[in-house]
């Protein structure tokens, strides 16, 4: 028996932020890619950096809404202090082991391989954790969804990838990163599935503990950009910060309190596709077969993905 959400968004709407995300995501790369040609900083300055400059944009607009909001009726059951702050801490510190436990993963055993086990595996752990921790199923055509998803990421990312190599350390660190994934989005998903919770509150408390549990590490490898060519590299630290980082995670917990876990795990996926596209379109890449044929094949899973989530919701409605 699949429960029906009661927050207040539509699942479609929650299916197209969750889309949203992943899509900003996977411009993420190419902005860290061009910072590190001139900014001296490393992976994890560039991490605190995103999540820090994240948690200071949304902070303003949380104050530009406050006017707005004073005075109008507040229905929803307000959520206990506890409740927030443990979600925080778990989201926030999950938040942290994930992006630094990537650039580990990536540095160690490559871009290719560290992808691919990351988002390989974060889906079939969340859906683990899912069917565990709050009796979510995928049914059989989701099974399908998702094994043809991860076939297309393993087409996408290792196809034009001869000389990938494998390294246990970095395979190590990209199941880290995984399984911290996981348990961002399980506990964002369980803690937004009963309504009363604001995504906005949930993800400022999210950056703030991450930005803490970054600053000592990012401090340690080099805190501060080269002054040379300082404003380019202001300016991508601020896009990073704005766009991949605090749009995309506001929409990405605010789709997750309808959209289930697993289903917005294999969504996430339209990020390396995303991350192609721009190489091709901008950095002068060219299309491979195996991208082509890759793409195409993830983005028919996820659609059809898509597809069964919303008809679950609809027959969750009716019945």
């Amino acid at each position: 028996m699949h429960s029906t959400p009661h927050s207040a968004l539509p699942v479609g709407r929650g299916l197209v932020y969750v889309s949203l995300a992943a899509t900003a995501w996977g411009t993420a790369g190419a902005a860290a890619a061009l910072l590190y040609q001139g900014s001296g900083l490393g992976p994890l300055a560039l991490t605190f950096w995103r999540t820090f400059g994240g948690l200071l944009l949304l902070l303003a607009v949380r104050a530009a809404r406050r006017p707005r909001t004073t005075g109008t009726a507040d229905t929803a059951p307000a959520e206990p202090l506890r409740r927030r702050v443990a979600r925080a801490a778990v989201i926030g510190l999950a938040l942290a082991v994930f992006q630094a436990a990537y650039f580990a993963s990536v540095e160690v055993t490559g871009l290719a391989v560290g992808t691919v086990v990351t988002m390989g595996a974060g889906p079939v752990l969340i859906a683990v954790g899912a069917r565990l921790t709050m009796g979510e199923r995928l049914g059989a055509g989701g099974i399908l969804a998702v094994a043809g998803a991860l076939t297309g990421l393993l087409v996408l990312v290792l196809g034009g990838e001869g000389t990938a190599t494998v390294r246990p350390a970095g395979v190590g660190y990209a199941l880290l990163a995984a399984a911290a994934c996981a348990v961002m989005t399980l506990t964002t998903r369980r803690f937004g599935r009963g309504g009363g919770s604001d995504p906005y509150a949930s993800t400022l408390g999210a950056f703030a503990v991450g930005a803490l549990c970054l600053l000592p590490f990012a401090a340690a490898e080099g805190l501060w950009p080269h002054l040379n060519d300082l404003g380019r590299s202001l300016l991508l630290l601020g896009y990073i910060a704005a766009i991949p980082t605090a749009l995309a995670y506001g929409l990405y917990f605010a789709g997750l309190a309808v959209v289930r876990a697993a289903t917005a795990s294999v969504i996430s996926l339209i990020e390396p596709v995303s991350a192609a596209a721009i190489a091709v379109l901008f950095l002068g890449e060219r299309l491979s077969t195996a991208t082509a044929a890759g793409t195409a094949v993830l983005l028919t899973a996820v659609a059809a993905l898509a597809v069964t989530e919303a008809r679950t919701i609809d027959r969750g409605r009716a019945g």
